[in-house]
């Protein structure tokens, strides 16, 4: 029979602390996410470098970033680096964990999105004098991003949910952290669980709202 008595007043008045979390929330998950693009981008190059080393490197990046948890990728970053005397807060290892995360599938959908782009546009853009990097930083980079917005919305709205894990580094900040440490102080685990998936709920569907209107601005044509 359940008698569990539900005090959701408790869980109102840490709204505001809860709310102050979910901007920490999304602050890591949009610097990760910066970053994240920035490190896809230089990924995407090495495969295209034809370097045999650098394409190694992106490769091996790629698969430990799509293939493990993100749980292990910021463990290893929280945890594995500190057993070679390099600690990070909980904060940046959260932050470069989902960072890492990012690029490895980012890298993986710019790869796709780089098919669709007509060689000739690099061609022509060598015909009008730009070195090869120019090209690919001024003509193809910005048509890849335009083709793979839709997944790095989606990387977005995956990086605000990963930052959930940071309570297993010890993150108490942003909105997972506050929430168990509210849970761990009066045992309503229910009632400011509830409220925090409410609020990641409400996040995500911001973030898409948001993504959906720059993208008819800026992609009209």
């Amino acid at each position: 029979m359940l008698n569990y008595k539900f005090h959701w007043n408790q869980a109102l008045k840490a709204l505001p602390d809860m709310l102050h979390g979910a901007l920490v929330t999304l602050q890591i998950a949009l610097i990760a996410m910066i970053v994240g693009i920035l490190c896809a981008i230089v990924l995407t190059s090495f495969r295209r470098s034809g370097n045999k080393a650098l394409s190694g490197i992106a490769a091996t990046w790629v698969e430990i970033a799509r293939n493990t948890p993100a749980l292990f990728q910021i463990y290893m970053v929280h945890f594995g680096l500190g057993a070679f005397g390099i600690h990070l807060s909980p904060y940046l290892s959260l932050l470069v964990g989902i960072a890492f995360n990012n690029a490895g599938y980012l890298a993986e959908n710019f790869r796709g999105a780089l098919k669709a782009i007509p060689e000739t546009q690099t061609r022509a853009a060598r015909s009008l004098g730009m070195t090869s990097n120019q090209a690919f930083r001024l003509i193809v980079v910005p048509q890849m991003l335009r083709i793979a917005y839709p997944t790095i919305t989606n990387q977005l709205v995956w990086s605000i949910l990963m930052t959930s894990l940071g309570i297993t580094v010890g993150m108490q900040t942003d909105l997972a952290g506050i929430a168990q440490k509210l849970n761990a102080i009066s045992f309503r685990t229910f009632e400011f669980f509830a409220l925090a998936a409410v609020i990641f709920y409400v996040m995500t569907k911001l973030v898409t709202f948001l993504a959906w209107l720059i993208s008819r601005r800026m992609f009209r044509y």
